[in-house]
Formats: C-alpha cells, structure tokens, sequence
C-alpha cells in the first residue's frame, strides 16, 4: 500500500492512501488502524524543527515517538535510513543554509548596500550633479529596484520543485506513501527567525492517483501533445548519478560475451594502460562514471503507471508549498475547484500537477 503524510504550521498532518495498498494494509493491520484518529488529507501529523540554524538537522527519534504515539506503525527501513540518505549529508546541509529564508532574510540589507556602493560609484564616475541629495536618491531608487527584483527571484525559485531537496525526498515517500503519509522540508521567518521544520502529512493518495489516471486517459488522444508539455516542463529534473567503473581484471574468462561488451562500454574512452599495478588501481579508484536519468514519465509508460511518478515525483514540493501556505488558488471554500481532495488547501495534490504540467 502506498501512503503519503503532510503536515502544516499548526502540527495538524494528514494520510493518503492508494486503493490497493488500503485494501492490503486493513487486512494486515486492524488493530494500528483502529489506534488511528481519523484523519483527512492536508492535516500534519507531526513538526519537528531542526536543531541548528548553521547546521540543519532533525532528531528522528522523536519523530517516530509521535508518530508511533498517533498510531503509526513505521519500520526503520521506511523512515530513519531513507531520510538520514536524503537529509544527512554534508552537502545538503550546507544548502539547506545557503538556500534557507532567513538566509535570504539576512542577504537582503547587504545585498542593498552593496548595490548602492556599486551603483553609486558607476554613476559618480560618467555624472556630474551639483546637488548630492539627487544623486543619492537616485541611487536610493535604483538600489531598491535592483535588490527588491532579486529577492522576488528567489523568492520565487524557492516555491519550485527543489532538486537539492524535494527531489531527494522521492524516495522517502514512495516509502511512507505505504503508511499514509507524505515528508517534506520547509522553512520560513517567523519573528525574524528562521523556522525550518520536517513535516510528516497525512494524505490518501488514492482519490489523487484515480483522478490524475483519468486526466491522462482522457488525454490518450493527444499522447504527442502531454509528452511534449512533460518534457517541456520537467526538463530541468534530471538526476546525475555516479556508476561504480568497471574493473577489467575482475571476473575471468568465463564471463559472458554481453558482459565483457558491457564493461567495454562503461570503461572510459580515453585511457591508459599501466604496467605498474598499484598505479592502475589507484586510477580505477580516482575514476568516476556518472549517468543522467530524466524524471520525466516514459511513454510507453500505463495512465496509472505515469499518474503515480508524477504524484512522487512533486510529492514533497506540494508539501513545502501547503504547510507553509504558498499554495497560489482561490481561497474560499465555494470558489475552489471540483474534486479537490484536501479540504485545507485551494488545490489537492493532483490539481497542482494538473495546473504545473498540464495546461
């Protein structure tokens, strides 16, 4: 069964199962469920905040105390080494800091002096004013222009599907999509202090995986013209990943003629042979292969099969976007579209992907 949590300012998190897999996991498990408060989709479950500011990190042990507290049974494998995979890495913590909105909340005094300084000593340099103050306001302005359309950038870059971190978080909730629940990363300043927190969602993703099946059945006269609009739009998500390199001297003769072609085929063009045996070893080692594998659904792919990687896939940007209230849609009630699965967002997670991709 596949399950997805989602979890907003307030703690309030949701579930979202998929019709087979509830089916399943009724059967397995009565008594967990039965443990359950009854959730509905876009109620958080659990927030917890990071530890650090200038060091990202979430205490996962608590996690699993409230979630096992609201009824949820979650094994290790699903939940703390998936996330510790995605999360717990040098990398991604030295981005979640750079990228952070209290980051770009300290960034944008300083970036505004030292575009004044700049601009102010272009101008000083080609324009000779007899009255200062001109000159200063007029610097004042372009300044503010300038810094004000490079915070509404990031800003903006910031409500897109990461790939630094949402996309590391597919992997997470194709996991906890089995327990009904959805993970996501996000932050905001609150107080002008940064609040990041990691968020567990409850949604069913069942109603969204039927709906969105439909939209792209319904689609199948104009396969050409979806397919086009999905590599159009996801074509900047593509993955690089690294390919251990083959070693030649590994495995004999009797390997296969298939395999010897294909470690003919990772193994680098330009090379050199060495007689010396410890400095082919040591360049085996330095040498990295990486692959590139586009997000974007294949073709050939079923309705079902593309519906479900596309829900992955902007699972956990969905989830930045609804518990930090970004999500753009009409706000009251009557004026929210048919069909909308989560009753405390303008748009359920389908109708999002729906609007990114589809029209």
């Amino acid at each position: 069964m596949t399950s997805e949590m989602m979890e907003d300012r307030n703690g309030v998190c949701h579930v979202v199962e998929s019709e087979v897999d509830v089916q399943r996991q009724t059967k397995a498990q009565p008594q967990a469920n039965n443990n359950r408060p009854n959730w509905s989709n876009g109620q958080c479950v659990v927030s917890v905040p990071s530890y650090s500011t200038l060091n990202p990190s979430f205490d996962l042990s608590l996690c699993r105390a409230k979630l096992e507290n609201d009824g949820f049974q979650i094994p290790v494998a699903d939940m703390e080494v998936p996330l510790k995979t995605a999360l717990d890495v040098p990398s991604v913590r030295r981005y979640m800091v750079f990228n952070s909105a209290l980051f770009h909340f300290i960034m944008a005094p300083v970036l505004y002096v030292v575009v004044w300084c700049a601009v102010f000593s272009t101008l000083h340099l080609y324009i000779t004013v007899s009255d200062y103050w001109v000159l200063c306001l007029s610097v004042s302005l372009v300044s503010i222009f300038l810094t004000t359309a490079i915070i509404f950038i990031l800003h903006h870059s910031n409500k897109e599907i990461n790939m630094n971190i949402d996309i590391r978080l597919i992997q997470v909730n194709e996991r906890m999509v089995k327990h009904k629940l959805l993970v996501a990363v996000a932050d905001w300043v609150q107080n002008c202090t940064g609040n990041m927190q990691l968020y567990f969602v409850y949604w069913d993703m069942s109603r969204c995986l039927r709906a969105l099946t439909e939209t792209l059945e319904e689609r199948s006269f104009v396969a050409n013209d979806t397919q086009n609009k999905l590599k159009r739009k996801m074509s900047h998500l593509v993955l690089v990943t690294e390919v251990p390199a083959v070693d030649p001297e590994v495995g004999g003769s009797g390997g296969s003629d298939a395999e010897d072609q294909d470690s003919d085929e990772q193994r680098p063009l330009l090379g050199q042979e060495d007689t010396d045996g410890s400095t082919s070893t040591s360049q085996r080692e330095d040498t990295k292969l990486t692959a590139n594998y586009s997000l974007v659904p294949d073709v050939s792919l079923p309705a079902q099969a593309k519906a479900y990687q596309l829900l992955m896939t902007y699972s956990a940007a969905y989830v930045k976007l609804l518990v930090s209230e970004r999500l753009s849609g009409p706000s009251h009630h009557r004026m929210r579209p048919r069909r909308n699965h989560c009753t405390t967002a303008p748009l359920c997670l389908c109708q999002y992907i729906k609007k990114k991709l589809l029209q």
